[in-house]
């Protein structure tokens, strides 16, 4: 089972617009929520679902609002709770901005949408692309007699129009890898993993069949290729378009794509990465008059890598004043709003080593409680590298027409949350 309605709330708890999908829920059931909200937030055991009595309300924030589904039978939770982030996604797509204000302006649309993203509680159409084609912000002139429901909500491939053309046929594929890591005092790392995705930007004509070929292990150990320069991939989603019984049977990633951007997959990969910027700090209190904070930054990765737009955010005590800075690279500013230093790189090559020193002033009266020093946190772009090893090994394009295509492959990896503590 699934959501009975569905409520658009602001940060009072006064219910913008709303949609009854099954009735067997109150709708007066919602001025609940928000004092329950408050309760549960004051006692510090606030959770994703609250109920009250025999209702359960599942939300979710979003900016200025708040998105609640109630219920009252054992609902799928994670269906209603995708459901809602896909609520705040195709609002988005319409609406640019989601916020209280947005909800106002727009309240006929999001009516429209409500009643074609959910039917009796259960989800139906989700794609934005698709609802666009019936469900625009133009008012709509009444047309007698005439009904026009788009074909592409009874296909089989509902996420794809008929008769998409373009004069130039070409794939652009991103592959994108985030580094999450937490490396200890003592320079152990605690924490690395890589999250993945790969995503897509098609602009093919036709109706045509893609087939993505990567260097996954177990398909290298199907075909009987040994396990060099393959990549394990764990908790692997895909979007809708992909056939999992042909990737089950064999690993083959075979879809007819939406139009446009869209994310093909998601991976995670739980290994060990070495850090690849490597920060060492040193903190010295000079008591009642300064503190001296020495910071080197290495680049661990390949020589003929580059990081792009390096950001070194380094932690200050909280009553430093009358900052001065040194570095051998880039530029440092203070952030006394976060107190925080941020030193800024450009461009950082792999296997260079650089330096900051920062001097500031502190106030001759010493503060009564000791404060805890927070990470030391590292953003960071590295284009043309990827930490796994993933590579897209090919790309087939078959279309019935049989024209030509062109596919194009980046690869990027970043920082995610990427951590160094400091002693």
């Amino acid at each position: 089972m699934s959501a009975s309605a569905v409520f658009v709330l602001d940060l009072k708890g006064k219910p913008l617009i709303s949609r009854n999908y099954k009735g067997d829920v109150s709708m007066a059931e919602i001025d609940h929520f928000m004092p329950l909200l408050m309760q549960k937030e004051e006692e510090g055991a606030l959770t994703p679902l609250l109920t009250h009595g025999k209702v359960h309300f599942l939300w979710i924030k979003h900016t200025n609002l708040y998105l609640v589904a109630t219920t009252m039978k054992n609902a799928n939770a994670s269906l209603v709770y995708s459901f809602l982030y896909k609520v705040v996604e195709v609002f988005s797509e319409y609406f640019k901005e989601l916020e209280e204000e947005s909800i106002r302006d727009n309240f006929v649309v999001i009516y429209e949408l409500l009643d074609e993203l959910m039917d009796f509680g259960f989800p139906q159409t989700t794609d934005s692309k698709i609802l666009q084609e019936y469900i625009t912000q133009q008012g709509n002139k009444l047309e007698t007699g005439k009904s026009h429901v788009p074909p592409t909500v009874t296909n089989a491939v509902s996420w794809r129009s008929e008769g998409i053309k373009y004069k130039k046929n070409e794939v652009f594929i991103d592959v994108i890898e985030s580094v999450n890591l937490l490396v200890n005092t003592n320079g152990s790392v605690l924490l690395s993993e890589i999250v993945g995705s790969i995503k897509l930007k098609v602009f093919l004509s036709g109706m045509p069949e893609l087939r993505l070929g990567l260097n996954d292990r177990m398909l290298f150990e199907l075909t009987g290729r040994g396990k060099n320069k393959s990549v394990e991939l764990e908790d692997v989603k895909f979007h809708q378009c992909v056939r999992l019984s042909r990737f089950e049977n064999d690993r083959t990633i075979s879809f007819i794509p939406p139009d446009g951007d869209f994310e093909l997959m998601s991976y995670r990969l739980n290994t060990q990465v070495k850090p690849l910027i490597w920060i060492e700090s040193v903190i010295e209190k000079f008591s009642h008059s300064r503190v001296e904070i020495m910071v080197k930054a290495k680049g661990q990765f390949k020589k003929q890598s580059v990081a792009n737009s390096v950001e070194i955010s380094v932690p200050v005590p909280s009553d430093a004043d009358s900052p001065k800075f040194k570095t051998s690279v880039g530029s440092a500013k203070y952030v006394p709003e976060k107190n925080i230093v941020i030193w800024s790189i450009k461009s950082f090559p792999g296997g260079k080593e650089f330096l900051m020193r920062a001097h500031f002033g502190l106030p001759s009266v010493e503060k009564e409680e000791v404060e805890g020093r927070p990470p030391i946190a590292v953003r960071f772009e590295i284009p043309y590298f990827t930490v796994s090893g993933i590579q897209v090994r090919y790309m087939k394009i078959i279309e019935k027409s049989g024209y030509q295509a062109l596919p194009w492959v980046r690869y990027i990896t970043q920082s995610g949350d990427y951590q160094l503590r400091t002693q």
